[in-house]
């Protein structure tokens, strides 16, 4: 290892750990020992700190003891004389870095003002967001198990100019990777190179700007501890398993662009303890041996055209991009930009603009099918001006040998997302309730509404090859003729919707596994059924059956139900023999119907949670948008920590927000009336089938009679809650 590195690794280190021994004797002065130190709405507390040692840093006299712990890592200084290999002491080095910069972190959100705006996107008045809260954990973790984000790339300092700055972060959105950005370079960071050029920034695209300090690099690897104990089930302190977790299922790398001083080089030492290399644009020394990271471990002197390919390399990381003749970038990382009213040029949009617009995928027999064919069946965008409004139907077309019916939903859902992934366009809703914008800069740059034909053209055969064969797409601007099949697409939505609405459990042999999360789960399998969706709420029975037929290799698998051992707590032979093979024989039997024995496994993905509340007789359920203290005495992401990573938890279930209104919702357990709890926005959210689903089991008004946060905080309040509304779990038989 080189020794230059070494010494201004551990240089760092005694720096950082000194400026964080300092700060926390100023802020036990000022606030005293008791005062409550955390990152916003967050129950990981300090997550490096929190994952490597298990200690909750609560309050400012939790510090003294890492503090301790972070001294007791540093080592000497090396000799001037004697080479030793360093390699060791420098990791170490890195660590007390980390617990150095995480206290320092934490002790800004006591400041006043707080140099941190708490949202998810910057302002305009404030660009650095700081750490992310456990909402988003588990929203953007999600993508990170899916494989819808492939990595990270952790951004220190700045590039020689903005237009550079908005190259590389480009080139990293466009490869599917989130971008976390702190840290200055000659004065100024990355994040604030994109804010000169109007870059739309924050999670929803991508582009994260944490804080203007080498120290706010913690909320990067922050996350990645965190993804470790909510999606991997890795218990804190278990620091071993933490660090190979990242190693492994964590595909991060660190971009140092800029002078590297002496904390870069301590907090670098301190990412590679994780298994992320670094790249750097300077002439600094190099670590190409293999050992920790998965390759080498700090690659200089690379330039900027190369830097992106380069990391991607060193880090092992294939991703695949896909090139479709658009003239804007096109990228999941553009699925979050916003278009603004004064940028639009036009849109589009049923409800708001009182103008046809709907979107419709339609089985057709082959000969009718010219493959890529895209028809504009009125004006296109040329034809319009600045701030017009148009009318819209989006018709694809599809032959396949393997095409069924049942299909056609599955892949008009994916419009939504296919269209919103290109720069410069905005999609929201589907059928005939989606609003369409399509940004000047988008116009400008070329694009027409026959790009629509191919992008949609283009993903469905890309997602969709086993059962597609062709697709043809008429986009209808004419109003008259887009209101003529806006009916035909209204009596196919009903007939759907009637058809998919009689599936029962019972009705089919089959069930279908998904090991899509196994990437972070290992154990944790979903078994998706007709009347349970996958936990995550993405994938129903009929997803995972056009998964099989595309790719019969793939996360879904086709499972025979096989013989029944008990109807009632939804337990089957062929099920459970399957549950034992997916789990590498960790689980032994799953039961789809009750939560209080041996219930279905979670990796961390799911929408919402159900614990028991024995005083109520019943249960609550809280979705993963909720940040409150709940009445079982824990908040989302506590409860979350018990149930993920694959563990079978009697008492506790995640899944699906639309699980909740099925009638197999635990209905070993007494079903939907055991419904004591739920939040305000979700109860709302879901009333009209919630109130549907009560009447048909004989309560009329059932929704009011389900306790919120506005009644009530507390078990002993939602028992007081029933009393007065006479709640129908009171009346049945004990839960347990």
């Amino acid at each position: 290892m080189s020794k230059i590195i070494a010494s201004a690794a551990i240089r760092g280190a005694y720096k950082l750990v000194d400026r964080a021994e300092n700060e926390i004797k100023v802020a036990v002065g000022k606030f005293g020992k008791d005062k409550k130190i955390e990152f916003p709405n967050t129950d990981y507390y300090l997550p490096i700190i929190y994952g490597i040692t298990g200690i909750a840093v609560k309050k400012l006299g939790d510090m003294g003891e890492v503090l301790n712990i972070a001294k007791g890592l540093l080592p000497p200084h090396p000799s001037d004389s004697t080479w030793l290999p360093y390699l060791g002491g420098t990791l170490d080095a890195g660590m007390a870095t980390l617990f150095a910069e995480e206290m320092i972190e934490a002790l800004k959100y006591l400041e006043e003002p707080c140099p941190y705006l708490i949202a998810p996107s910057p302002s305009e008045e404030h660009l650095w967001i700081g750490a992310a809260d456990d909402k988003i954990l588990r929203e953007r973790g999600i993508e990170f198990v899916d494989g819808t984000a492939p990595g990270f790339a952790a951004c220190v300092g700045s590039l020689p100019d903005a237009e550079t700055a908005v190259k590389i972060a480009q080139e990293l959105q466009e490869k599917s990777l989130y971008v976390f950005m702190c840290a200055e370079h000659n004065g100024k960071g990355m994040a604030e190179q994109l804010k000169e050029k109007n870059v739309q920034m924050g999670w929803e695209t991508r582009l994260v700007p944490f804080g203007s300090d080498i120290t706010a690099a913690v909320f990067a690897l922050g996350f990645a501890a965190r993804a470790a104990m909510s999606f991997g089930g890795v218990k804190p302190g278990d620091f071993r398993r933490i660090l190979m977790y990242n190693r492994h299922r964590v595909f991060a790398f660190v971009l140092a662009l800029g002078e590297v001083t002496d904390e870069w080089y301590a907090t670098a030492a301190g990412a590679i303890n994780y298994g992320f290399p670094v790249i750097a644009d300077t002439d600094i020394p190099a670590i190409l041996p293999r050992g920790i990271c998965l390759y080498e471990h700090v690659v200089p002197n690379i330039s900027h055209s190369e830097i992106v390919a380069k990391a991607l390399e060193v880090r092992g990381l294939k991703v695949v991009h896909a090139r479709i003749d658009i003239p804007v970038s096109y990228a999941p990382a553009f699925e979050g930009e916003r278009i603004k009213k004064d940028d639009v040029f036009v849109e589009m949009c049923e409800g708001r603009l009182k103008k046809p617009s709907f979107e419709f995928v339609t089985m057709k027999p082959s000969k009718e099918v010219e493959d890529g064919r895209v028809e504009i069946i009125g004006p296109d965008l040329d034809e319009v001006k600045e701030g017009e409004t148009l009318a819209l139907g989006i018709v694809v077309e599809v032959a396949g040998a393997r095409f069924q019916k049942d299909f056609e939903p599955i892949l008009e859902r994916q419009i939504h997302k296919f269209i919103n992934e290109a720069q410069g366009i905005w999609h929201m809703g589907q059928r005939n309730i989606n609003w369409v914008r399509i940004s000047k800069a988008a116009f400008e740059k070329g694009f027409r509404l026959r790009h629509f034909g191919n992008i949609l053209h283009a993903k469905l055969h890309e997602g969709y090859s086993g059962i597609v064969d062709r697709i043809q797409v008429k986009i209808y601007t004419d109003e008259e003729k887009a209101r003529e099949l806006l009916i035909v697409a209204k009596n196919s939505y009903v007939e759907r919707d009637e058809r998919t609405a009689g599936m029962t459990d019972e009705g089919v042999d089959i069930f279908y596994s998904c090991a899509l999360c196994q990437s972070f789960a290992p154990t944790h399998v979903c078994i998706v059924t007709p009347e349970r969706p996958g936990l995550c709420g993405a994938y129903s029975w009929l997803d995972c059956k056009a998964s099989y037929e595309i790719d019969p290799y793939g996360a879904n698998k086709p499972i025979k139900k096989g013989e029944v051992i008990d109807e009632r707590k939804g337990a089957w032979k062929g099920i459970n023999e399957a549950i034992v093979s997916f789990s590498q024989g960790k689980i032994a039997q799953m039961n789809a119907y009750t939560m209080l024995e041996d219930p279905m496994t979670s990796c961390g993905c799911f929408e919402s949670i159900s614990c028991l509340l024995p005083l109520c007789n019943g249960i609550m359920t809280v979705d993963r948008d909720s940040s409150m203290l709940t009445p079982c005495g824990m908040k989302f992401s506590t409860l979350a920590g018990s149930v993920g990573g694959g563990l079978q938890t009697p008492g506790f279930i995640g899944h699906s927000k639309l699980y909740i209104t099925s009638k197999k919702f635990i209905s070993g357990d007494g079903g939907l009336l055991r419904l004591t709890w739920l939040p305000k926005s979700l109860k709302e959210q879901l009333r009209e089938k919630l109130e549907k689903g009560a009447k048909e089991l004989g309560v009329e008004g059932f929704v009011d009679m389900i306790a919120d946060e506005t009644v009530a905080l507390t078990q002993e309040e939602v028992y007081e809650y029933m009393q007065k509304v006479g709640h129908p779990a009171l009346k049945m038989e004990p839960i347990v």
